[in-house]
């Protein structure tokens, strides 16, 4: 009984996990990120994949990405002029200088977390796969709505055809029934 109680108690928290591994299965939109360089072609998106491609210079096809080219955190490969600045603001303490001594000293953290996430930004990657694939879905909803007119249209001849049809073999019956009987030969 206690060994059934604890399974129980240790089973719990799986079941509750399990809903969203489930959810992510499900079907959906699947997005190929895809970098071409130079004058390549870019695979062509399928009805339930979207191909987003990035484009790159020819030359930059057997590079190292820039990313990885040097390492940010080895101070050789640190800038004078960012040296420079980190020795001017040494002792910085006081309002805006984002320490914790002195009156005022953490207003300037936020300043400091603006400016790390900028310089972050220019340094970042040049793709952005976010916009491009933006873009792509806006692509593919725009040719949604000529594709349903089509359609409407092709539905509208199709009845217009069917009620043609119903019409003449109406008509073709009303006739057999007002013609006269043929006389029977002989009589």
């Amino acid at each position: 009984m206690i060994r059934t109680l604890a399974l129980a108690l240790l089973a719990a928290p799986l079941a509750l996990l399990a809903p969203p591994a489930l959810a992510q299965d499900a079907p959906g939109e699947r997005v190929n990120q895809v970098i071409v360089y130079g004058d390549d072609p870019c695979p062509q998106s399928s009805a339930e994949e979207i191909t987003v491609c990035a484009r790159k210079d020819e030359s930059e096809r057997y590079r190292i990405p820039e990313v990885l080219r040097g390492d940010p955190q080895n101070p050789k490969n640190e800038p004078w002029t960012e040296r420079v600045e980190a020795y001017e603001t040494v002792g910085a303490q006081g309002i805006a200088s984002c320490s914790p001594v002195g009156v005022g000293g953490a207003t300037g953290c936020l300043a400091k977390l603006i400016d790390a996430a900028y310089k972050e930004r220019r340094e970042g990657g040049d793709t952005r796969f976010g916009q491009l694939i933006e873009a792509e879905r806006a692509k593919r909803l725009s040719t949604i709505d000529a594709e349903a007119a089509a359609t409407q249209a092709r539905v509208e001849q199709l009845e217009r055809e069917y009620d043609a049809k119903v019409a003449r073999e109406r008509a073709a019956e009303e006739a057999a029934t007002q013609a006269p009987l043929p006389q029977p030969p002989g009589q």
